[in-house]
């Protein structure tokens, strides 16, 4: 059983590490997003402690993961976004009301909206010498 349990942590400790590395942070930085001293997020990086249930969702979140994954390994693979933080807020969204998920939907337009006219106004000069 001893055995099981410290495969298990090495194994969570190895996925933290990964998607820590793949947002390009370090310790120190996720540490301080979680509000915890760096040297708490290496023992749980090394497995040498599992993080308490609150911290895992709080890690879930900073990673854009699941809880699931941090613990089995397994893709979430019920989420159609990449981000998984949109996809929970999304789900949120579904329990509003009709009129509230439509100012939703207006205001994510119009961020598109402003996004794309953003991209589009890059002068012509800049973009002569990006393609040049």
């Amino acid at each position: 059983m001893a055995m099981q349990n410290d495969d298990f942590r090495r194994a969570l400790g190895v996925r933290l590490k990964q998607l820590r590395k793949d947002k390009r942070w370090s310790q120190k930085e996720l540490a301080a997003k979680l509000e915890i001293r760096f040297q708490q997020l290496n023992k749980y990086e090394s497995g040498l402690n599992v993080p308490p249930a609150e911290m895992l969702v709080k890690l879930a979140d900073a990673l854009d993961s699941s809880v699931d994954y941090l613990l089995t390994g397994n893709p979430a693979e019920d989420s159609p976004l990449g981000n998984a933080r949109l996809f929970q807020r999304f789900q949120a969204l579904e329990r509003f009301e009709p009129d509230d998920q439509e100012a939703v939907i207006k205001l994510i337009d119009a961020m598109i909206a402003k996004q794309r006219m953003e991209a589009a106004l890059v002068p012509v000069d800049d973009k002569q010498r990006a393609s040049g």
